[in-house]
Parts: structure tokens; C-alpha cells; sequence
């Protein structure tokens, strides 16, 4: 069974999490339901590396507001670790273990239902922020992108539905990819996450490509045990291009060029 963890204090995340809890009961810190629990914590959701000290669970899913200088609205998901220093939770260089099958199922989910959030982009993430020291999967889903957005009760309760609608089917298996290149907000892993067939792992953006040497390719490829392939924005490599093939050349991955 998943957690789902929202922050008290963030206000999308805890209206998402306060529609999902009215169908559930409450023991304890724990919201119990059918198809997973659910938790509202004291603290921020990106320096949860310490909800398995006390609780375990198959994976964990993350209720989070997005906040972006560009003021786009956007509705996202992303998987979390820090390719160098950990500035915003978790640990220096550590990567998570990614939720690709979730990840993938979440966003086709929310690309059907677009004619209910007009406004907004629906996209993910490249890999950021922590935690990064969970052992089992986790996704971070998030409501951006100002406060107006946060505080939204119709909103926050109109993904908290599709969450639920997601979370309480079969989620399919897919292949999944490990992804280099592009930007923060990678439209081409969209595009293959949305309309492909692969999901994703870890998606290490060309900003972070100069981080990368073999102990941290290691460590990321450990973490991506389920992928059978790497996909490239070729275009969106720049200088690190060379490196990123030498390294996969020690990796049986299947190298796809996007």
C-alpha cells in the first residue's frame, strides 16, 4: 500500500489531502482507505527522508504546491534527488528511487481530463528537491502556480479526485527509460511519457549534466533498476553530450536519441 504525505502547511498540498481524508479513517497520525493511506506532517514534504523510521509503505506519493518565477500555471510530477549540493531537502548527490508506472498513469490521467483546467500546462519535471533517502518509490504531484492556485478549494479537490481515480485502479507496467537532456520542464519526456511507450525514471536535465562523473552515474543507474533504456534529447545535451554516451556504454541500457 502507498503513503500519501501533504504538509500542513502547504496549502495546496493540505486541501488536497483534507478532500482525500473524508472518506477515511483516522487511527493515530494515519488516515486509513481502501486503496492507500494518507498523512498530514508537521514538517516540509521535501525533507520527509524520515518517514520510514517510522511508517512502512510500498511507496510514498507526495501532495505539493509549484511555485515558478514565469507565473505558468501548471499542474506537475516529478521525481526528487539533488544531482549536487541539496539545497531543498535531502541529501548532497543523492537520487531517489523514481515512481515511472504512477508517473505515467498520473499524467495520461490528468491529459484527458485537460478541458477541466484550461489554463493550465500539464508537464513534468526534471528530478529535484529532496527527499532522496526513501528506499521504496516516490512521486512529488503538485497544484501550481501562485497562491491563488494553492488556496483553491475546487481546484486542489478536482486533482485530489483524479489522484484518487488513479491510485484506486490497476496501474499498468510499462517500460521504463532514464532520460538526460533538455530543460526543467523536458517537453520531449512529456511528449513520451503522454503518447509513448516508455515511463520514466530519474530525468537528469542539461543543467545537471556537468554534475555527473561515474560515482553519481552509478548511483543513479542503481536507483533506476527497472529501466531497460536511456532516452536522449539529443539536441538538449550540449557539452556533456560525449560524456553522457561513454557513460551509458558501460550500462546495458538501449540508448534512444530523441
Amino acid at each position: 500500500m502507498e503513503l500519501l504525505v501533504a504538509y500542513q502547511d502547504d496549502p495546496a498540498g493540505h486541501n488536497m489531502a483534507k478532500f482525500l481524508s473524508k472518506e477515511m479513517t483516522k487511527d493515530g497520525d494515519i488516515f486509513h482507505g481502501k486503496y492507500y493511506d494518507l498523512m498530514i506532517i508537521p514538517t516540509p514534504a521535501i525533507s520527509a527522508d524520515w518517514l520510514e523510521e517510522k511508517y512502512d509503505y510500498d511507496g510514498f506519493v507526495f501532495l505539493s504546491k509549484h511555485a515558478a518565477e514565469s507565473g505558468q500555471l501548471a499542474l506537475t510530477c516529478h521525481s526528487t534527488g539533488n544531482f549536487s549540493e541539496a539545497k531543498f531537502g535531502g541529501r548532497d548527490r543523492e537520487i531517489a528511487i523514481p515512481h515511472p508506472n504512477l508517473q505515467k498513469k498520473y499524467l495520461q490521467t490528468l491529459k484527458k481530463n485537460q478541458p477541466k483546467f484550461p489554463e493550465f500546462q500539464i508537464t513534468i519535471e526534471a528530478t529535484h528537491h529532496g527527499p532522496s533517502a526513501l528506499t521504496k518509490p516516490s512521486i512529488f504531484i503538485e497544484i501550481g502556480t501562485t497562491e491563488k492556485q494553492w488556496t483553491d478549494e475546487s481546484l486542489c479537490n478536482s486533482v485530489a479526485s483524479l489522484v484518487h481515480q488513479v491510485m484506486s485502479e490497476p496501474i499498468p507496467e510499462n517500460p521504463v527509460a532514464v532520460c538526460f537532456g533538455g530543460t526543467h520542464y523536458p517537453s520531449k519526456f512529456t511528449d513520451e511519457l503522454l503518447d509513448g511507450k516508455y515511463a520514466l525514471g530519474t530525468v537528469i536535465p542539461k543543467h545537471a549534466l556537468e554534475n555527473l562523473d561515474t560515482e553519481l552515474f552509478s548511483h543513479i543507474i542503481s536507483q533506476n533498476k527497472m529501466a531497460t533504456a536511456a532516452l536522449l534529447d539529443w539536441r538538449g545535451l550540449g557539452s556533456d553530450k560525449q560524456k553522457i554516451l561513454d557513460l551509458l556504454k558501460t550500462t546495458n541500457l538501449e540508448v534512444i536519441k530523441l
